[in-house]
Order: structure tokens, then C-alpha cells, then sequence
């Protein structure tokens, strides 16, 4: 679904620029007299009140703060800041009520799914309102393989029986759990069966779900030409592109733009986040990584690079605990750039 508008101008304006702040200032008109609207109880909250740092939470300034009872507190650290504030982002309030994001790659293996997982369980364990991942990979899609299933429940089961889904309870049955609270709708094993999920079906069931879930993320297969991604790219609000950092790789994420580009879909390229996914282990490959961020900056909302990890690797269930804090601390870069959108009108 294309946005009335995608803030923050160019492209790649969000991969370098620092967040802004607004200043309020009132001014007497003529005669002396301030004549703005009167402040209320509402105006007067800790945040603007409040003088003093923010108590930290981890490393040598806990100790010492705790050490001394509060009577030296260095403050909160630069890294610390850094986090909150992303996390503020990736907890934007959804518009409208709910929120479609696709997550595309033309290439396998280069972490789509494990993207897909990651981004949905980062955005559950912060926010407060309910996640989704849906796998619409006809070709045998694996997002349940990064979960452990309570159910054998797939999307095509949820189709079948839509009409008898009045309550979360219901859609519940068919959905699996993850320890982050991140919930994943499975597609069907049966190859011939997930081929025939068509783009009316898809439509269908994104119709049901948005009643019960603020933010939905399918994952989607390597066929742009499938039916069903009629379906997945019609109604995003926007894209997550996963490529790996290689020459092919890169090729095949910027290939996928020039195709929305030239079938419509020239909003979601604007609006797009480009993943650059380290599929293997740092110095093992002499890809120009800076070229390719600015490659995709160039075109694209923003980039966010995430490191190989040996949990990732494994190809298992993901855990966000397992995750080294590098790649924590990548897909909360990547949350907070996909939250920013949540704002956006739909």
C-alpha cells in the first residue's frame, strides 16, 4: 500500500542523519500580551520537569552509582543513550492500527527468514502490542523451523476456516509462540498445496489478521512473478530487502529494486530498508561493504549492516539471548528504522 508520503526526503537520509528536535517558543504578539493557548495538567510531565540524568543501566557507571548510594552518578553512556533511543523508535505508536512490512530477497540463503524472525522478535520483546510473522513462501518457506511450533495449523488451514475466526482465541489455535512473544503463522510442507496460495487468498487472510495483530511481516518467497506477491506487495506499507554483502548478492537485492521500480512499485524502493546480511565470518571477504551501503543508501530509506553470528549460523531456532550483542544491537538498529515508519499515514 503506498504511503501519502515518505518522510525524511532523499533516500538514504535516514542512514546518516541524526534525529531532529522541535523547539517551542512563544512569543508575545503586539501590545506585549502572550496571546498562545494556555498550558494544562497534561503539559507538566517528569520528562520536562524533571532535572537530572538518566540513572544507568549497565557497565562501571551502575557500579559506581550503586557503590556510592546515588551520591555520584555518572550518567547514563553514549551506548546506553544510543539504545534508548532506538528503542523509543522501534516503539513508534502503529497508525491506522496496523502495519504491513514484506521482507524480500530474489536470493536464498542470504538470511531472509532469519531476518524476518529477528526484526519480528525484537519489535515483540519491546513493544507492548502484538507481532506477527507469516510465511508466503510457496516454495517450501522455513520460517517455522525458527520457532518451536505449537501447532501443525498452517496459513492455507486458516484460509479454510476464516469464517469461524471471531476472536484472537481462534487465530491463536493457529499460530505458534516464540519465548520473545513473537508469533509465527506457518505455510503448508506440501509444495503443491503453498503453490496454490494465490494473491486473493493472501488478501483474505491479511483482511482477518489485521483485526488482532498491530504489526504483520511476511516473509515471502524468491518469485516476484508468484500470485501471491501481487497480493504481499499491493498491501505493504513497506519493504525490508535482505541481501547478502557479496557481488551477486548485491546484484540480485539491487535487481529486485530495479523490478519495482519499473512494475509500480517505485514507492516501497523509496521507502525500502536494505539488510546487508554477513553470511560469513569478518575477514574472510574483500567486498568493498562501504560501497555497497552506499550503493543501496543511494536508493533506498536506510541500510543497516548485520554481522555474521555463530547462533545465526547454526540455521536453528533463533534466540535473541544467544545473539552476540553486535548483532543485538543490529537488529535493534533495524527495528527502530522500521518503527519509524509505524508513524506514517496509510
Amino acid at each position: 500500500m503506498p504511503p501519502a508520503q515518505y518522510p525524511g526526503g532523499t533516500p538514504g537520509a535516514a542512514h546518516t542523519a541524526a534525529p531532529g528536535f522541535q523547539y517551542h517558543t512563544h512569543l508575545p504578539h503586539e501590545g506585549g500580551q502572550d496571546q498562545s493557548r494556555p498550558e494544562t495538567a497534561e503539559t507538566l510531565d517528569a520528562d520536562s520537569l524533571v532535572r537530572g540524568r538518566r540513572q544507568p543501566t549497565k557497565g562501571w557507571r551502575k557500579v559506581v552509582r550503586s557503590a556510592t548510594f546515588g551520591m555520584i552518578d555518572p550518567g547514563m553512556s553514549a551506548a546506553e543513550t544510543r539504545r534508548r533511543e532506538l528503542t523509543q523508535r522501534a516503539t513508534t505508536q502503529v497508525a491506522g492500527g496496523h502495519h504491513r512490512v514484506a521482507v524480500l530477497s530474489l536470493k536464498g540463503g542470504v538470511g531472509k527468514t532469519t531476518t524476518t524472525v529477528a526484526l519480528g522478535s525484537t519489535l515483540a520483546t519491546l513493544r507492548g502490542d502484538r507481532v506477527l510473522a507469516v510465511d508466503a513462501n510457496p516454495d517450501r518457506g522455513t520460517l517455522s523451523d525458527k520457532v518451536r511450533l505449537e501447532t501443525a495449523a498452517t496459513i492455507r488451514d486458516l484460509l479454510n476456516e476464516r469464517q469461524q475466526v471471531t476472536r484472537y482465541a481462534d487465530v491463536r489455535g493457529f499460530t505458534s509462540q516464540a519465548s520473545s512473544r513473537l508469533e509465527i503463522l506457518a505455510s503448508d510442507r506440501d509444495p503443491a498445496v503453498s503453490e496454490a496460495f494465490s494473491e486473493n487468498d493472501y488478501r483474505e487472510v491479511t483482511r482477518l489478521l489485521e483485526h488482532f495483530y498491530s504489526i504483520c511481516i511476511t516473509d515471502c518467497g524468491t518469485g516476484l512473478l508468484h500470485s501471491a506477491m501481487r497480493g504481499v506487495l499491493g498491501l505493504a506499507d513497506q519493504v525490508v530487502l535482505v541481501s547478502s554483502a557479496s557481488v551477486d548478492g548485491a546484484r540480485s537485492a539491487s535487481a529486485t529494486l530495479d523490478w519495482l521500480d519499473a512494475h509500480e512499485y517505485g514507492y516501497h524502493v523509496r521507502g525500502a530498508v536494505v539488510v546487508l546480511s554477513m553470511v560469513r565470518q569478518d575477514g574472510k571477504s574483500t567486498v568493498d561493504i562501504g560501497r555497497l551501503e552506499e550503493h543501496f543508501a543511494s536508493r533506498c530509506r536506510s541500510v543497516v549492516r548485520v554481522p555474521w553470528d555463530p547462533h545465526l549460523e547454526e540455521g536453528a531456532e533463533v534466540d535473541l539471548e544467544r545473539l552476540a550483542p553486535g548483532t543485538r544491537d543490529a537488529y535493534l538498529q533495524l527495528a527502530a528504522t522500521v518503527g519509524e515508519a509505524f508513524a506514517w499515514p496509510r
